[in-house]
């Protein structure tokens, strides 16, 4: 592995795995290294026939897929900024994200396109469909003339074909700007997380040291959003440069789908987030291990060591049975599945991270962590507590190091905010014990996930519901992978007019169908229940959101 230069080994593993699989739609076609260096070298030319220069904003809007992998590789390779923009934003998101990142050129799914309005993204001058590479829009060349212009540059360019001798990428700088990652999607909390190649590189030089069993040929199944760093990084990137062969599922990713791509695939390292082994738990596991005669057994010592191995190799062989290590990371971890799992001595380890390290902070290999740590401080970062007792006193986590990104994307406020002498405020609440593990004991910013790793902020749709009639205040919580929004209610308005109880709870589905339709769907509220009286509040008029969501 090139320690100095990320793109270097982007275009190191394209010359020595050239034969090799590499990317592959589920279900679908196969790309092989050598394939899709020839299509980044397509695309480079297409950069240089619409004007794109290096340091120009291209934003990525699709499903995983090959061809999302693919764009993202031709446009980092080129030396332009990659901007993935999460498919399920709303309209209005992409519109301000593209707009906002001043991005000169789209790559977008069909799906996406045929919802998007051009004329409301300023500074965009090319729009390339992702499904098959076709232009959509330009406005330096007719549409009709690119494709002939396209091959006329190519045969000119590489007259004797294209060979592994004429990879030759854009030479990076460990404070340059790779990639611009929006950690939300609506326009008032939007921001643009400013990744530098030191940021990449450094995940990478981590991804080397806890994935070393991971090599060539090796599969992997790519089930996270790729717009997002925790897929984008440790479900593609890396494993590209090892030359694994990637599987995407570009279908939405039901368990059913995910459980049927392990047994294929049978990966070799499995990137996921609590939820979905929590689903897995829940539905496989906990109804077996219930039942009376079961729970008897694991009582008697010499029963229960085989029932627990049983366990352990039926819930292995869910994810395919071959994997070193399950890696969780995204969200809390429930501590019941956590606490079954190491007693069953399941291999799985729960990271932290976030988009502003690009993204991970801290981690442990699964048989050296303590139950409820994520880990120690991943190298070239620290991590610290703000807090006089660190060990026992709950305080901010803080973190520094290479990871870190460079602030965020025209927001100067923000970016003095979190990044203060050096360390970045996390927002996240931790002790940290004698070891140097590092135990979460609250998530300050409220996030919660999505079924697919999608970040979900609980803040922007309060802010929607408070603004409705008959609400005044609300908190927005998960509640076994569903959204519910618990809301007190604006009794003035509702005496008022007059409702009854049933015309209330009529007035508020109503007004939750319609938030539904302004929000992204993974982040759509299930239901709406009343709480009677005003919630409870700290001095500074903050809501005491803990008494409400356990």
């Amino acid at each position: 592995m090139d320690a100095k230069s990320f793109l270097a080994n982007i275009e190191n593993s394209l010359k020595n795995h050239w034969d090799s699989p590499a990317l592959t739609d589920f279900d679908g076609e196969t790309f092989t290294y050598a394939q899709i260096a020839r299509k980044i070298a397509q695309l480079h030319i297409a950069f240089e026939v619409f004007g794109i220069k290096k340091g120009d904003k291209i934003s990525i809007a699709g499903r995983n897929s090959s061809n999302w992998g693919i764009s993202f590789l031709a446009t980092i390779t080129y030396g332009a900024v990659a901007v993935p923009i999460l498919h399920e934003f709303t309209v209005e998101n992409i519109h301000h994200i593209v707009s906002h990142s001043d991005s000169k050129l789209l790559f977008a799914g069909k799906y996406i396109l045929d919802s998007l309005d051009c004329t409301r993204m300023s500074g965009l001058e090319t729009v390339i469909l992702i499904d098959d590479w076709s232009v959509i829009k330009s406005v330096r060349i007719k549409i009709e003339e690119t494709k002939k212009l396209f091959e006329k540059t190519e045969r000119e360019k590489y007259p004797s074909g294209f060979s592994p001798q004429d990879i030759n990428y854009h030479k990076d700088e460990r404070e340059e700007l790779a990639l611009v990652n929006y950690t939300s999607g609506t326009t008032g909390f939007s921001k643009g997380v400013m990744l530098p190649y030191r940021s990449l590189l450094s995940n990478m030089l981590f991804a080397e040291k806890v994935m070393a069993e991971l090599t060539h040929g090796d599969n992997i199944v790519s089930m996270l959003p790729m717009a997002h760093m925790y897929g984008l990084a440790f479900e593609f990137l890396y494993e590209f440069t090892v030359g694994c062969h990637i599987y995407f599922l570009s279908r939405l990713p039901t368990p059913k789908i995910i459980l049927d791509a392990f047994a294929s695939v049978k990966p070799r390292i499995v990137v996921t987030v609590p939820l979905v082994v929590e689903k897995i738990f829940k539905k496989q596991l906990f109804p077996a291990i219930n039942k009376p005669f079961v729970r008897a057994a694991m009582r008697l010592p010499l029963v229960d060591a085989r029932i627990l191995k049983r366990i352990n190799q039926r819930l292995t062989g869910f994810f395919g049975g071959n994997f070193i290590e399950i890696i969780i990371g995204g969200a809390a971890f429930s501590p019941v599945a956590e606490k079954f799992l190491k007693r069953i001595g399941f291999k799985y380890t729960v990271g932290y991270g976030m988009t502003e390290c690009g993204p991970i902070i801290t981690y442990e290999n699964w048989a050296k962590v303590p139950l409820f740590s994520c880990g120690k401080a991943a190298p070239q970062m620290e991590i610290k507590i703000d807090s006089p007792d660190p060990e026992n006193i709950p305080g901010e986590i803080l973190t520094r190091g290479d990871n870190v990104m460079l602030g965020y994307y025209k927001n100067p406020e923000a970016t003095e905010e979190a990044l203060v002498n050096g360390w970045l405020h996390t927002g996240d609440l931790g002790i940290i014990d004698k070891q140097g593990y590092l135990y979460i004991k609250g998530r300050s910013k409220n996030m919660l996930l999505g079924a697919n790793g999608q970040n979900i902020y609980p803040e922007e749709i309060e802010n929607r519901l408070n603004n409705m009639k008959y609400i005044s205040e609300s908190i927005v919580f998960d509640s076994y992978g569903k959204i519910v929004a618990l809301v007190y209610p604006d009794y003035a308005a509702v005496s008022a007019d007059s409702l009854s109880e049933n015309d209330l709870n009529e007035k508020l589905d109503k007004i939750r169908l319609e938030i539904n339709t302004q929000i992204p769907a993974y982040s759509q509220i299930a239901r709406i229940k009343i709480h009677p009286e005003e919630f409870e509040k700290t001095p500074k008029k903050s809501i005491k959101r803990y008494l409400y969501t356990k």
